[in-house]
């Protein structure tokens, strides 16, 4: 019997003690994963820490109600970060918050449209080039912590690194990110050394984050500075959130409702813009660490967002003397399970195409930082590709009846505005034939451009003088001309 969506929200919620204890626990590890990115992409932003994860927490919270994929995180970092910087630098922090409420609306909007069916033209080889490209950056984001510092560090990393992979052999019973994070916190207090701690990655919050509206004039002259920002935050942010959802969708082998991902996302970044935060997305780094240790509902990604709260705000003091080696190796771990080793193997298995499109995901997306930029060159160069592929597929053969002087045409194959000078090369215009039969019985006509073809090559032959038939006219195809080129079919 099919499940309601009752049914199917609460056991999204409610999964057992064994499944609430995975979620709680998976939950923590991707909390403490936040962190350092979060503050990261705060400077990027041109924001202070707190902003980012004031933001973070309330993004969490919010969509652990009302999002579409149970087991995601989502926060404020990625390409959104990269596209408020400007409007920050340019305009201040009103602007930002102002610019994340709009944002919020658009995403809202999207989802009501079910513009998440866009997705359905982004190839798998753009999903693992985009999977590959987000593991690269995020192992490159934990470069800079491992310039100019003592060896300690590079220790604390290497110990960290041990207990993150040796201890799941020993009991699974504990995440070992977390274990790492107690243990090296614990080395790190009792015997001092010249080591980075949270505290020295930037302000963090000291109180709640409040409700406020974003101190901008309401006027039309504010919102042609916003609306190009909102829209380009919204954008991106939901593409990285569609991506992520469909990674979780495949670790899982469970399917997600994407046009609520959208709608949820817009009412978190609503809430998030009006809670003093910038607008988020999901995380793939942490969604993943997530689901690596066990979180599949709702309440890991509750718990992520309440988790980010308590630790930032009442155990301040504790997680200030937390070891950036800690995240670093925690990261690290993160990108090497995000990282698709098999499509190595691929690249030599798979069509050259599609390894190209991959590479061509990864480089441009690593080189710009952008993964809007990224994807977008996939999925263009997917389309020239498959546009390219179709047009090899069109053929045009020619017989010739000398009892009745007639030339007969035989297409098959699709004929649009890719392959439609490849179909009008294979006419002769020239021919002496009385007669010309255009036999499409086996073609369809896709576009204008394909009728607006087929009408040059008829008119050109009547005016010679030939007599063209057409037949063999699918009724879509047929529709097509006769809604644009209705002289071509009346005078046959």
């Amino acid at each position: 019997m099919n499940s309601t969506p009752l049914s199917r929200y609460r056991a999204e919620w409610f999964s057992g003690i064994g499944g609430a204890r995975r979620d709680l626990l998976a939950g923590l590890v991707g909390t403490f994963a936040l962190i350092p990115e979060v503050i990261a992409f705060s400077f990027v932003a041109g924001i202070d820490p707190e902003v980012g994860l004031f933001a973070s927490f309330v993004i969490g919270i919010v969509l652990a109600f009302v999002g579409g994929r149970p087991a995601m995180i989502s926060g404020a970092a990625g390409s959104v970060a990269l596209v408020a910087a400007a409007l920050v630098h340019g305009h201040g922090l009103q602007f930002l918050l102002y610019a994340t409420v709009l944002a919020g609306l658009l995403q809202i909007a999207f989802g009501l449209l079910k513009l998440d069916v866009l997705l359905r033209f982004v190839s798998r080889s753009v999903r693992t080039g985009f999977v590959n490209a987000l593991a690269i950056l995020i192992f490159s984001a934990q470069v800079p912590q491992m310039l100019g510092v003592t060896w300690h560090t590079y220790a604390m990393i290497a110990g960290g690194l041990a207990i993150i992979y040796l201890v799941p052999r020993i009991t699974t019973a504990i995440p070992s990110p977390l274990i790492c994070i107690v243990v090296l916190t614990a080395i790190s207090i009792a015997f001092p050394m010249p080591i980075h701690t949270v505290a020295d990655l930037g302000r963090l919050p000291t109180s709640l984050p409040a409700f406020a509206l974003p101190n901008v004039p309401l006027d039309w002259a504010t919102l042609r500075i916003v609306a190009p920002y909102a829209f380009a935050m919204a954008a991106v942010g939901l593409l990285e959130s569609m991506m992520t959802a469909s990674v979780v969708d495949d670790l899982t082998d469970t399917a997600s409702s994407k046009a609520r991902e959208c709608g949820g996302l817009g009412l978190a970044n609503v809430a998030a813009g009006l809670f003093g935060g910038i607008a988020g997305c999901g995380m793939i780094g942490q969604t993943v660490g997530n689901v690596r240790y066990g979180g599949r509902g709702r309440l890991s990604t509750l718990a992520a967002g309440l988790f980010l709260l308590v630790i930032m705000v009442p155990l301040r003091p504790w997680v200030a003397q937390v070891p950036v080696a800690a995240l670093v190796a925690i990261m690290i771990m993160v990108s090497i399970s995000t990282f698709s080793w098999s499509s190595l193997a691929d690249l030599a298995r798979h069509p050259k195409v599609s390894g190209v499109v991959m590479l061509a995901t990864v480089v441009v997306t690593v080189v710009t930082h952008d993964l809007s930029a990224g994807v977008g060159v996939g999925v263009l160069l997917s389309g020239v590709f498959f546009a390219f592929k179709v047009t090899k597929l069109l053929r045009v053969d020619t017989t010739f009846d000398p009892a009745t002087d007639t030339r007969i045409y035989t297409v098959s194959g699709q004929v649009f505005f890719a392959s439609a000078e490849i179909f009008a090369d294979q006419f002769d215009l020239r021919d002496t034939a009385r007669t010309v039969r255009i036999d499409l019985t086996h073609a369809h006509l896709w576009d204008v451009t394909a009728v607006g073809t087929l009408e040059d090559l008829v008119t050109k032959m009547r005016r010679h003088g030939t007599i063209v038939e057409l037949i063999g006219l699918n009724q879509a195809s047929a529709i097509l001309v006769d809604r644009h080129a209705p002289l071509v079919r009346a005078e046959a």
